[in-house]
């Protein structure tokens, strides 16, 4: 039989751990239950989307292949821009389709007509910002930069970005958005980038964690009535 000393210690231990780790394990249970009571969809943003969109079709383009491109052309993607199209080429040039003319980025206005076709026409604009860069905790994080930041006035907090250079709707940020950000990071525990899974503080603490369950079990067994009397049977 385990002695009344060891006992207490792990009693003891067990107790720490759950403190210790209380936190973070109530933060887990929080962020696990927002993630399956919310639709996924609406935290994409889907709302305030126009989801009737249907790309334009334009005539009398001229062939990529006259345009003045040096290393080639290995991508090539259209592009709706105030009505005028455009080739997006190689992921890095913008040219115009009809006349061939290269662009370097768009203005705000382009922008604002870009965002119009994607977002809910239903929606007030408020202002658009141009951002060249943006930190790793960044909403608009590893997507295409410089871009314009179009706000809305909603009590959502409602901003859609166009990218600069190529003129493409990126993404749209919401109230929703931002919270289930927060607690996908407190969920990965990963504080910088968010979707790191292999950060030592999460390794730490799931192990720490296993360890506090391990101990509860044995704390359970030192102190189980019903173990005492199996024991003293045999």
């Amino acid at each position: 039989m385990v002695k009344r000393k060891t006992a207490l210690k792990i009693r003891k231990a067990h107790r720490y751990l759950g403190l210790f780790l209380g936190v973070q394990f109530l933060m887990w249970t929080i962020s696990g239950m927002y993630f399956s009571w919310t639709d996924i969809d609406d935290i994409h943003g889907d709302q305030f989307r126009n989801l009737e969109y249907q790309p334009k079709a334009f005539n009398n383009l001229i062939s990529p292949s006259q345009l003045e491109v040096a290393k080639g052309i290995n991508s090539i993607e259209m592009r709706d821009i105030n009505g005028v199209p455009y080739y997006w080429i190689n992921q890095e040039q913008l040219y115009n389709a009809s006349n061939g003319e290269l662009r370097v980025g768009i203005t705000e206005t382009e922008a604002l007509y870009v965002a119009n076709q994607f977002m809910d026409s239903s929606l007030e604009f408020n202002n658009v910002v141009r951002i060249n860069e943006v930190d790793k905790k960044h909403e608009y994080r590893e997507k295409l930069l410089p871009a314009y930041v179009i706000s809305y006035d909603n009590d959502e907090a409602i901003k859609s970005y166009v990218s600069v250079n190529d003129g493409k709707f990126q993404t749209v940020r919401h109230r929703s958005w931002r919270w289930f950000d927060f607690l996908w990071m407190t969920h990965t525990m990963d504080y910088e980038g968010r979707d790191n899974f292999n950060t030592i503080v999460l390794r730490g603490f799931s192990l720490l964690g296993l360890i506090t369950v391990l101990s509860g079990f044995l704390l359970w067994y030192t102190s189980s009535q019903t173990i005492r009397k199996i024991k003293k049977r045999i």
